[in-house]
């Protein structure tokens, strides 16, 4: 049925020049105060204007390729980003080259919601339109938030972030997980928060701390717009001045380190941590952990053959087909 694979992920700038229509293209048709992108602006040009993403996904990529060919799985692997280079039109253009006709869609966001789920499928329609006649298929595969694959190396990288803690003071220690805030209006018709929730519990218990509380990132919409809450910082500011000395906090919400992860709780929250006398501990994203690569192989195979599809709690697995009105969302235009 399938004669590729494609990586469909966020993208990132790869230089100072690439930082403004990158950020230009992320926040296109947005409401979004211009204030608001040069201050992530500057975000980026603190790294040199060079998100880690892009990399990130090279390394991934490889790691699947050296997987599929261990196993025996021939697929070639395609990649293509919504925001910048490789663009999924480009991409699709060249996989329509190559003769590829229906393709394997693995979407690098474990959740449901319309920025990470539906909106891809919109790129994607939009860049077979772009590229006409002959455009290549693509089916997503499922979300995998509840996937062995990825809450076994969440579990893991929980574990080895406690092990930073002293021992008398890990089971008093507050676990945190966080994702990327979004609009209330679009968390309302998607199942990301009841996901995220999932997960952390899912990974709480899997290490034997079952207290734990959701947290929320990375708002860029207008101080008006309700979005989800607590805030990262709102949490740590809190747990401060209850005499909290030591957080480990898991950001959940992403799969890589990237520039969310890197700026907004590895400089922003674990500074401001410090500044308040509290010992701030970041857990790692899984990245190219053996298990979460062979979590992709294994949602391949189980599309192509039919296999089991493994999940855990008590949610069962994602579709495979998304409903026609899944994330649906329509953001109020600015005026």
């Amino acid at each position: 049925m399938y004669d590729a694979f494609l990586l469909v992920s966020f993208g990132g700038p790869e230089g100072p020049d690439d930082v403004l229509p990158f950020l230009e293209n992320v926040l296109r048709g947005k409401n979004v105060p211009r204030e608001r992108m040069l201050a992530v602006a500057e975000h980026y040009q603190n790294f040199g204007g060079v998100s880690p993403i892009n990399q990130q996904n090279r390394e991934l990529l490889a790691a699947i390729e050296n997987e599929f060919r261990a196993n025996g799985i021939s697929l070639p692997v395609y990649w293509g980003n919504r925001n910048w280079h490789p663009l999924l039109p480009d991409t699709l253009a060249q996989m329509k080259r190559d003769g590829v006709q229906r393709a394997l869609g693995f979407f690098t966001s474990a959740f449901s919601s319309y920025s990470g789920c539906r909106q891809y499928r919109e790129n994607i329609a939009a860049a077979q339109q772009v590229v006409g006649e002959g455009a290549p298929e693509v089916d997503k595969l499922r979300m995998f938030y509840n996937h062995p694959g990825f809450i076994e190396p969440m579990i893991e990288r929980t574990q080895a972030a406690f092990a930073q803690i002293p021992a008398e003071r890990q089971t008093s220690t507050p676990l945190l997980f966080s994702a990327h805030s979004i609009p209330m209006s679009m968390a309302g018709n998607c199942r990301y928060e009841a996901q995220l929730r999932e997960a952390a519990r899912l990974i709480a218990e899997g290490i034997g701390h079952p207290e734990h509380r959701l947290v929320f990132q990375s708002r860029s919409g207008p101080p008006t717009q309700p979005w989800l809450e607590p805030d990262v910082g709102d949490v740590v500011k809190e747990l401060a001045a209850a005499g909290t000395k030591d957080i480990v906090l898991v950001p959940v919400g992403f799969i890589s380190d990237h520039m969310e992860v890197l700026y907004d709780l590895d400089h922003e929250a674990h500074d401001l941590a410090g500044e308040l006398g509290v010992n701030f501990v970041r857990a790692g994203t899984v990245g190219v952990h053996p298990r979460f690569v062979r979590m992709i192989r294994e949602l391949v195979t189980e599309r192509m053959s039919g296999a089991e599809k493994p999940a855990l709690g008590t949610f069962g697995p994602s579709h495979d087909v998304c409903p026609v009105d899944c994330c649906k969302y329509e953001p109020r235009r600015p005026t």
